[in-house]
């Protein structure tokens, strides 16, 4: 695309007074970025400037709508975001055979390991894992996709989704963790421009592209009904995934979630060919 045709798609991306289902309904009706951003009247910024130079120097992709490489499964979603942004091999984003495997923060002993080994075995079986590097089981299962690619690094790969800009990663002790996905063919994720910070109300929309991009869905842990795990389980519901629990112990307050998901019908794993066995 030309620069215009960059910045303008970043502007209507950043253009917070119509919803994104709007404007998908204007790349619909128009189908050209350059006349919608004309009819809106936007006009390029100094930042959009500043915001293009900082991603190219940092090899950060932007990947619109209309890109070859935007996620198809993304449109699923009736507020897909129009822009996300993409450093490491996104490439992949396209590709078949991806799991989001997610769960509480305070994760306990048993679903780190669990998380671990839910990611080696996907990994080593060449399913790439989708997660959103919180802490907790979402980056140990980043951590055991990663264990697989040190031994063959023709395994699947690590996905990470963020609800901030990728000038930053969060949380920041997990920074080491992201530059080792990046250099093991994965890649990391966003809808948010660069210089956006993590706040509290961004992290709920990141788990609705974590659910759109997967085919079925992993809970390891989850400690109650209103947790950012449960948010993500209800996107994947909606949107007609499989949601697969590991059973936890009845006396860990850190299962109360995940076992009323087993009880009210989700599939229980009692080992891991049981994540893919049907499908794959």
């Amino acid at each position: 695309m030309t620069y215009k045709e960059l910045a303008n798609w970043i502007m209507l991306s950043e253009y917070k007074k119509i919803t994104n289902k709007k404007k998908i309904e204007l790349l619909g009706t128009y189908q050209n970025i350059n006349k919608i951003c004309s009819i809106l009247k936007l006009k390029q910024e100094k930042k959009i400037n500043t915001y293009i130079k900082y991603m190219q120097e940092k090899n950060i992709q932007v990947i619109s709508y209309y890109d070859e490489d935007y996620p198809q499964q993304l449109k699923n979603l009736y507020d897909a975001p129009i822009v996300i942004y993409a450093i490491g091999n996104y490439k992949i984003l396209n590709d078949q055979n991806k799991i989001a495997v997610i769960g509480a923060r305070k994760a306990s002993n048993y679903g780190i390991n669990i998380a671990r080994q839910i990611g080696k075995f996907l990994s080593k079986n060449n399913i790439h894992t989708i997660s959103g590097l919180a802490l907790g089981i979402d980056v140990n299962s980043h951590i055991g996709v990663l264990t697989e690619n040190y031994i063959n690094s023709y395994s699947g790969k690590a996905i990470a989704v963020i609800g901030n800009g990728l000038d930053n990663i969060y949380p920041y002790n997990n920074q080491e963790i992201a530059k080792r996905i990046i250099n093991n063919g994965g890649c990391i994720i966003s809808e948010y421009i660069v210089g956006t910070k993590p706040l509290r109300n961004n992290f709920p929309a990141r788990n609705r592209i974590i659910s759109a991009l997967s085919d079925k869905l992993v809970v390891v842990e989850a400690e109650n009904e209103k947790s950012g795990t449960m948010i993500t389980v209800d996107f994947s519901l909606e949107l007609g995934k499989e949601i697969y629990v590991v059973p936890g112990n009845i006396n860990s307050k850190m299962s109360v979630g995940t076992n009323k998901l087993i009880k009210d019908g989700a599939k229980i794993i009692t080992e891991f060919n049981d994540i893919i066995d049907e499908d794959y």
